[in-house]
């Protein structure tokens, strides 16, 4: 089909500390490459989506640590959209992973922006490597399978192979009510473990403990490591699942059990400063930063964990929730990237791309 000359698209042509650096633009539709996919993020009679996380806040105040594309760029790292057209490059088209996803033009995919550095996915139309791009199975709602895409991503890999949790095990989560960390806690519940959560009020240690988490301590009101060897006789959790970074580190080393595995994920409070490697000794701790495109880079291996992430949503084990729907405009995104920052967030932000 022929795509229009221009876009909706919102993002940034600077960086600063106030919400009001986003804008609304009209971009160019992207033109794919032979081997990109053009995915359609609108269209008349149905709704699509896009996800909001942190990372956009820290492009938007220029904290992000990674380099950001040329300004001015699209924010906004997951979608769900249709196909367009397919590749046209000839290796593309018989590479045995192309073939086992049977894209199809129409058929409803989520992908992200590669690397989390290319432009983002607050837009109308998005171009992405096929190998970047995953069915949506039949049964899953647009809204759950946008809301449960890179939470799942983040928490079925980590979980898995930086730390593989297993039935009896006790795991500490940071910021349990967020998308992620809930992700992180229902994979655990699923597989048997014992789920302590931290968040930052008692509105949102309700919801986790809705949610399934089996305690849940609101880190302004408590001292964490005191209240996580108190609930583990002394002996501290398995492994810790952190997404907080320079604010917890200390924390987690009074948390974690001899032997057990500490997996720093991101960095909300900024880096964790360098430390001598030796105050881990006493207790042989393993610590890891562990990021999931590290382990769904992989074309095969990504695209089995976006199965089984489907997979763990059709069965009830992965229950995203949506907090919060934001129209695709300066205003709206400008709302829900400030609720993100202030940790107004429970669960997942969507921004609904409208149709034309």
């Amino acid at each position: 089909m022929a795509l229009p000359a221009t876009m909706t698209a919102v993002g940034l042509s600077k960086t600063g500390p106030s919400f009001d650096v986003i804008e609304e633009f009209k971009f160019p539709v992207p033109t794919p490459s032979p081997t990109q996919i053009p995915i359609k993020a609108c269209s008349p009679g149905r709704v699509h989506w896009a996800g909001v996380n942190f990372s956009d806040t820290q492009k938007i105040q220029g904290t992000w640590p990674l380099p950001l594309p040329p300004f001015p760029f699209t924010l906004g790292i997951e979608c769900l959209g249709t196909i367009v057209a397919l590749p046209t490059d000839k290796a593309v088209l018989s590479d045995e992973e192309y073939t086992v996803r049977r894209f199809a033009v129409g058929s409803k995919v989520v992908s992200w922006s590669a690397g989390m550095t290319s432009a983002g996915t607050f837009a109308e139309y998005l171009v992405a490597e096929w190998s970047d791009v995953f069915p949506v199975p039949d049964g899953i709602p647009d809204r759950t399978a946008v809301a449960s895409f890179v939470p799942g991503c983040t928490a079925v890999p980590l979980a898995t192979e930086a730390y593989n949790v297993q039935p009896g095990d006790t795991v500490l989560v940071h910021t349990v009510a967020g998308s992620v960390g809930l992700a992180f806690a229902q994979l655990a519940k699923a597989r048997g473990a014992t789920v302590i959560g931290t968040t930052s009020t008692r509105a949102k240690a309700a919801f986790a403990a809705q949610s399934g988490v089996d305690h849940v301590i609101v880190y302004k009101e408590e001292d964490v490591a005191a209240r996580v060897l108190e609930l583990t006789g002394g002996l501290g959790v398995h492994a810790i699942f952190d997404g907080v970074g320079k604010d917890t580190f200390q924390t987690d080393l009074a948390c974690i059990r001899a032997k057990g595995t500490i997996v720093w994920l991101g960095f909300a409070s900024g880096p964790v400063e360098p430390f001598a490697p030796h105050i881990t000794a006493s207790k042989a701790v393993k610590y890891l930063f562990a990021s999931s495109i590290a382990y769904t880079g992989d074309k095969k291996a990504g695209r089995e964990y976006v199965a089984e992430v489907f997979r763990l949503v059709a069965s009830g084990a992965l229950k995203p929730v949506v907090h919060g729907e934001y129209p695709l405009s300066a205003a709206g995104v400008r709302e829900a990237e400030q609720a993100m920052a202030e940790g107004r967030t429970s669960g997942k932000y969507l921004v609904k791309v409208a149709a034309d």
